[in-house]
């Protein structure tokens, strides 16, 4: 139990990445946390695109940076991560936000357990309400109304992860 409060506690979002590719074992297992994430009813109702593809990868990027306010030219918003885990959520379920929500938590305290830099990016679902997000759906066969929810990049990180900031005073409120 030590052991996940302190993955829990010590991880970060990581903005500078390796080149090199996460191992098999890494992403299944990051995966497989991820589909063991809590959603409403119990629908699971999210799907997670795993995009190791190059080509893919940074289509994904130029499209995100698009919505990005401020995005210089040839600006990567996934900083060089060379996998990246598309969270997805049917619109149909009331609760599709927070169960993808949920799924991004998962893959990201994963990730760390495993000894793989994450970050979660935004702008998932500017870049698959757009035409070219919903050609891409329709090319990896997922039928339906999806919301984008998040973008997990992963990578072996380069250099140091940066320290947790301070808890705030008052980040929790007793009522007893």
């Amino acid at each position: 139990m030590e052991s996940t409060l302190n993955d829990l506690k010590n991880r970060r979002s990581i903005r500078s990445y390796k080149p090199e590719q996460i191992k098999e074992e890494e992403l299944q297992k990051i995966l497989e946390a991820g589909t063991y994430a809590p959603t409403g009813m119990g629908k699971q109702s999210p799907k997670i695109v795993a995009v190791q593809d190059k080509e893919t990868r940074d289509l994904l990027s130029r499209l995100n940076a698009k919505y990005f306010p401020g995005a210089s030219e040839g600006m990567d918003p996934f900083y060089g991560a060379p996998t990246v885990l598309v969270v997805l959520a049917s619109k149909e379920r009331p609760t599709c936000v927070e169960d993808g929500s949920l799924v991004m938590g998962n893959l990201m305290n994963a990730a760390y357990a495993v000894g793989v830099g994450s970050c979660w990016i935004h702008r998932a679902r500017e870049v698959f309400d757009s035409p070219e997000g919903k050609e891409l759906l329709g090319k990896w066969g997922i039928e339906g109304d999806y919301i984008g929810v998040g973008h997990c990049i992963l990578g072996y990180p380069e250099g140091d992860a940066p320290a947790a900031k301070p808890r705030k005073d008052d980040y929790v409120v007793y009522v007893r």
